[in-house]
């Protein structure tokens, strides 16, 4: 990275990256239950132990909440947008947009090598994967750690190399004049402060109209946030960005003082009080909930932040 050690943003990437496989098993688990629809999960995680109910119900709020951002912003731009997925591990949403008819301009995913050569090796071996990504008039593009596909790339990157991401997002033929949604789903947070405001500063500066999902904890400084931090640290995992990540308004800073325009930042308990009363009323018949309280408190650990370059999407909200 220019140069400098990496071992100042994560000591561990290999922890780090065991993350995304504990993700994709707690979603695996939560779909498998009918907290929501997911029929591409199970190329990725074959089969996964069962979760406690606080989990299931935690990731349900989690993807459906970014699945009405992502949706809204598709559809305030009638398509005409690009999406790029930032640390994306086994994240199946271009496959599921797919399958409801939401097309964008381009679909960019970036994860570690390590995390994107296992995701060419399930998308080459299925083929409703593969076809999805494929067109007719598009040879699909593959090798250990990339996919080039003719809307969809997938690419190996290590997200605080900043001319890296620059060459990586410019070979996946991204336009910078196209507003562009970017999603991270608990990335930032495994970088110094410096390298992920380098990376949210040069999103700011490059991309014309560009709108900013970020899902991660929060509250951190408190006996609940002590047990998580210590939690993590055993299994090599220190969050070396865990400075923004002590309130809504820490969140909503890193983007102002990188550049963007405008931010708002919600704990998930927030959230969940917005979500559908229907989808909520079904899914509490899912699983009794022994105990509401640390439902309560994994929800007030953890936020979304929107944030945006142009005022046109300060109203993509929940």
């Amino acid at each position: 990275m220019d140069g400098l050690s990496l071992v100042d943003s994560v000591g561990n990437d290999e922890a780090v990256i065991a993350t995304n496989d504990d993700a994709a098993s707690c979603k695996r688990c939560a779909v498998a239950l009918g907290y929501w629809h997911d029929r591409y999960i199970s190329y990725f995680v074959r089969s996964t132990d069962r979760k406690a109910p606080e989990i299931n119900r935690g990731y349900f709020a989690r993807a459906v909440a970014i699945k009405i951002l992502v949706d809204k912003f598709i559809e305030v731009n009638n398509g005409n947008c690009q999406i790029v997925n930032i640390g994306a591990g086994f994240d199946t949403l271009y496959w599921r947009l797919i399958d409801e008819g939401k097309s964008v301009k381009g679909f960019v995913e970036l994860d570690f090598p390590g995390v994107t050569s296992r995701k060419c090796l399930y998308i080459q071996r299925t083929k409703q994967l593969l076809q999805a990504v494929s067109d007719e008039d598009y040879d699909v593009k593959l090798n250990r750690h990339n996919l080039h596909g003719h809307t969809y790339k997938l690419a190996g990157v290590d997200l605080r190399n900043i001319s890296e991401v620059e060459a990586k997002i410019k070979e996946s033929d991204l336009e910078y004049s196209l507003p562009t949604l970017f999603l991270a789903e608990c990335v930032l947070v495994y970088m110094t402060i410096h390298r992920s405001s380098q990376l949210l500063k040069w999103i700011a500066e490059n991309f014309k109209s560009a709108f900013f999902i970020n899902y991660e904890m929060v509250n951190l400084g408190d006996r609940f946030g002590d047990v998580m931090l210590s939690n993590l640290h055993l299994r090599g995992c220190d969050l070396a960005g865990a400075e923004a990540c002590q309130s809504t308004e820490t969140q909503r800073k890193r983007f102002l003082d990188a550049g963007w325009a405008g931010a708002d930042s919600y704990d998930m308990l927030g959230i969940w009080a917005r979500l559908p009363p229907e989808e909520i009323a079904r899914v509490t018949q899912i699983e009794l909930l022994d105990e509401q309280e640390l439902l309560n408190q994994l929800f007030s650990h953890y936020a979304i932040t929107t944030a945006w370059t142009d005022h046109r999407w300060s109203d993509v909200q929940l």
